[in-house]
């Protein structure tokens, strides 16, 4: 038994070493040749930071592009889904009132017309970007409260979509808060 605890208190170290203080430096290493340094990419407006572009806010006026709907009110400490299956009544009040929301803001579109990620949230409740269309389907609103050409708006939702990662990875989407930023710039 001795000559086994040896060798097991060793290789104990050797792991304890790497993976407690080796590995998370190799980590963190790579992490600050990511976007943002490995801290989060930020949006500033005027100077000043007004989010982080992996975090999704909460936007409700008319005059601005409205976000994905938000299962923990946008609360980065605890991100979630409802958790609640697409039979379940809760569910269905919640989503009917989202699309009913939605249509009274958005007079002139059919239901049938509303892209998904408007009246469901995401998993993690703090989806930053929508898809061009969940974009495009607002810039009606938006012109008419703003005074600005439907044209000029669909250009900058068009200036703001990422295309998929590597050109196949994903779909395209757009950043709410970035948008939104570049909107109160329009002059």
């Amino acid at each position: 038994m001795k000559a086994h605890i040896g060798p097991a208190l060793r290789l104990t170290l050797v792991l304890l070493v790497l993976l407690s203080v080796i590995y998370p430096l190799v980590v963190a290493g790579i992490a600050k040749l990511a976007p943002g340094g490995g801290d989060g990419v930020t949006i500033t407006a005027n100077g000043r930071v007004v989010g982080y572009a992996q975090v999704g806010q909460k936007f409700t006026q008319d005059r601005y592009f409205n976000s994905r709907p938000s299962a923990v009110e946008y609360n980065a400490a605890g991100s979630g889904g409802s958790n609640k299956g697409p039979s379940n009544p809760d569910y269905l009040k919640t989503v009917q009132a989202r699309i009913d929301t939605f249509l009274v803001h958005n007079p002139g579109v059919n239901k049938a017309d509303i892209p998904a990620e408007l009246v469901t949230a995401s998993g993690s409740g703090l989806d930053p970007d929508l898809s061009p269309a969940g974009a495009k389907i607002q810039v009606a609103r938006i012109a008419k409260v703003r005074n600005i050409s439907a044209e000029r708006l669909n250009q900058l939702v068009d200036q703001h979509t990422e295309g998929p990662l590597l050109g196949i990875f994903g779909p395209a989407k757009v950043n709410v808060l970035a948008l939104n930023v570049a909107l109160d710039q329009l002059k």
